[in-house]
């Protein structure tokens, strides 16, 4: 990530915000200076996914976007949709569509993931993607910063209610891809399979090589069969603190040609 950008697109940015450069510049992400802006969860997320090009998305608790505007760059989505509840990342968002010319294959809605019915139509997405809240409303000091303390911690919705969207709204068949702590892995399956989304694949991903796994990639399958592919586990840092080959490798394939991904 190239953060810090300063050329076209500037003229868009309210103060306290910021307009960063990521996959090698080809898009621009606006984010508040002090609230929440995106992690590399996200992007580890984008490319764990995996869909048919002209496949429809939804991203629930979009943020930034950041999801939507990577998997349409791909995948070049029919129609990808974000859903957002706090309205000062929605408009952020749909003002960082705007500067990377993608307000018309992307749409932003304000809205509430528990509210998904009243939001989009049942079973009218191929994929759904999530990256929730995943710290309990009660665990833990809640940060001062409203945006932070509402995409970290479960306020405005928990993975049950995630879920559930993601249920509403993916096609039979369709996949639905988030990325969660590895310590709360039991809770992701139980509910999974209690809603009739099938853990299909998954990974775990390490900060080194000798640490516990500190994040879940799964994916599921509405409605799929009982197998489940684990893959090798995806460790982010060498010992001198440098990305490891294999994280290189997930950059790389993020900033390739979208004509190189696979379909």
């Amino acid at each position: 990530m190239n953060l810090g950008y300063a050329g076209p697109g500037m003229e868009l940015l309210q103060a306290g915000e910021t307009l960063d450069e990521i996959l090698g510049g080809d898009l621009r992400i606006i984010q508040p200076r002090r609230g929440y802006r995106f992690s590399l969860d996200a992007l580890l997320l984008a490319h764990f996914v995996r869909m048919k090009k002209g496949a429809t998305l939804l991203d629930l608790g979009t943020g930034s976007a950041v999801i939507p505007m990577i998997l349409n760059r791909r995948w070049r989505c029919t129609r990808a949709v974000g859903v957002e509840i706090q309205p000062e990342l929605a408009g952020m968002a749909r003002r960082s569509l705007e500067i990377n010319g993608l307000s018309g294959p992307i749409t932003i809605i304000e809205g509430d993931v528990r509210s998904a019915a009243e939001l989009v139509p049942a079973h009218s997405f191929d994929v759904v993607t999530f990256n929730p809240p995943y710290r309990k409303l009660h665990s833990g000091r809640i940060n001062p910063l409203a945006q932070k303390a509402r995409a970290r911690h479960e306020i405005h919705g928990d993975l049950g209610d995630f879920l559930r969207a993601a249920a509403h709204a993916v096609r039979p068949a369709g996949s639905v891809f988030a990325i969660y702590p590895s310590r709360r892995l039991a809770e992701l399956i139980f509910q999974m399979r209690g809603i009739g989304i099938e853990p299909k694949r998954l990974r775990m991903v390490h900060s080194r090589r000798d640490k516990a796994g500190e994040f879940v990639l799964m994916e599921g399958r509405a409605a799929g069969g009982e197998e489940l592919q684990v893959m090798p586990p995806l460790f982010i840092y060498e010992e001198d603190d440098t990305y490891t080959a294999v994280m290189q490798e997930v950059f790389s394939e993020l900033c390739a040609s979208p004509a190189n991904a696979a379909g």
